[in-house]
């Protein structure tokens, strides 16, 4: 895949993109966001799938940015059918509805790079920012690794085996399993999740991922995995065989009560252009479990986590970090690799493994902190 970027002193040439959208509106929208990026240019325009296919043909775009819901061809039967027949970076433009939430996960599923919501054209404060997120995104997608969709009977058939139960209950109640994640993470976080028996460490996770989506993304994983998964609430109790995702609106932060590990929510301002911010939740994880964490960080872009996974280790937690080859964009987990958080780096299909093996050797010694 085309590398975008400059090298030698020469520029690469820009990130061609075509927007596929049912609005006019949207469409002029994202023509001119798109079209003020300085590394990007729009290639074109098109109302539905049936245009776009044959525009894809014809321009052989970059990156696309396909409304989830539109006429003539549902945006996920044409996303199923594009990322088995020409793979290709997509990132869909989804509706703040229960609804849109759910077709969006279904599209990550199904190899979709990313997403953003569609822009509130009555807000224009907020459009710079919301500039800023596309451009970003449609960058990080430039550069993800795509892998072709396998036929259902393929893709059942690789299903990861389920781990066996830790068998430790002093490692399941003392313990704690800190993941942080970001473009690619949903499904990363689910193959991670599904794997993990239901005696596993309580797990709070970050996942990039704005309000509104991250109570369907719980739901989701909660129907596929033998742990509960659910959006995590202020001062929970964490238990075992329970998973914690930060809501979209809020950190999530590890504190303290009595002899209990408790979640906490805060509605601070953004860290690293995020919130819910991984580093956040890892320097929480830090200062109130030390040598009893577990910290994870898996695919995503920018560098959130690489300060707080540092934090970490130095507080005497063992960390993992995803490797290259198995992320969608390796950008959180070389940062983390590079400030030297991370003990160990391994394919993300090997982690949750890797992660149990850990504790069952080292559950029993667990110290209170």
């Amino acid at each position: 895949m085309m590398q975008h970027g400059t090298t030698g002193g020469a520029t690469a040439a820009p990130i061609r993109v075509l927007v596929v959208d049912d609005s006019a509106l949207i469409r002029s929208v994202l023509r001119e966001i798109i079209g003020s990026q300085p590394d990007m240019e729009v290639v074109g325009v098109a109302p539905d799938p049936i245009v776009a296919r044959e525009m894809i043909r014809r321009l052989d775009p970059d990156v696309l940015t396909l409304d989830v819901e539109m006429p003539r061809m549902d945006g996920l039967d044409f996303l199923e059918k594009l990322m088995r027949l020409r793979p290709m970076p997509v990132v869909m433009v989804s509706t703040l509805t229960e609804r849109g939430s759910e077709i969006t996960l279904r599209a990550l599923e199904l190899g979709a790079v990313d997403f953003v919501t569609k822009p509130k054209i009555s807000i224009q404060h907020g459009m710079q920012e919301y500039a800023d997120t596309i451009a970003d995104k449609i960058r990080a997608a430039a550069r993800a690794r795509i892998r072709r969709t396998p036929p259902a009977s393929a893709a059942s058939a690789a299903e990861p085996a389920l781990l066996k139960s830790l068998g430790n209950p002093l490692a399941s109640s003392e313990k704690l399993i800190i993941i942080g994640a970001s473009t690619g993470g949903t499904e990363a976080i689910r193959e991670f999740l599904v794997q993990m028996p239901p005696d596993c460490p309580g797990i709070l996770i970050v996942q990039h991922m704005p309000e509104g989506f991250t109570r369907s993304f719980a739901q989701r994983l909660d129907s596929l995995c033998r742990i509960a998964v659910a959006e995590a609430t202020h001062g929970e109790r964490v238990l075992p065989g329970h998973a914690y995702l930060a809501p979209g609106h809020s950190h999530l932060l590890l504190a303290r009560s009595g002899a209990n590990y408790v979640t906490a929510l805060d509605q601070g301002p953004p860290v690293n252009r995020h919130r819910p911010s991984v580093d956040v939740l890892f320097r929480s994880a830090a200062l109130h479990a030390g040598k009893n964490a577990v910290g994870v960080i898996l695919t995503g872009m920018g560098r959130d986590g690489a300060a707080g996974m540092l934090e970490m280790r130095q507080a005497g937690a063992w960390n993992v970090a995803q490797d290259e080859a198995s992320c969608v964009v390796f950008g959180m987990p070389r940062e983390a690799i590079a400030a030297g958080a991370t003990h160990e780096t391994a394919p993300l299909k090997e982690l949750p493994g890797m992660v149990l093996g850990h504790l069952s050797r080292h559950g029993g010694r667990a110290l209170r902190v």
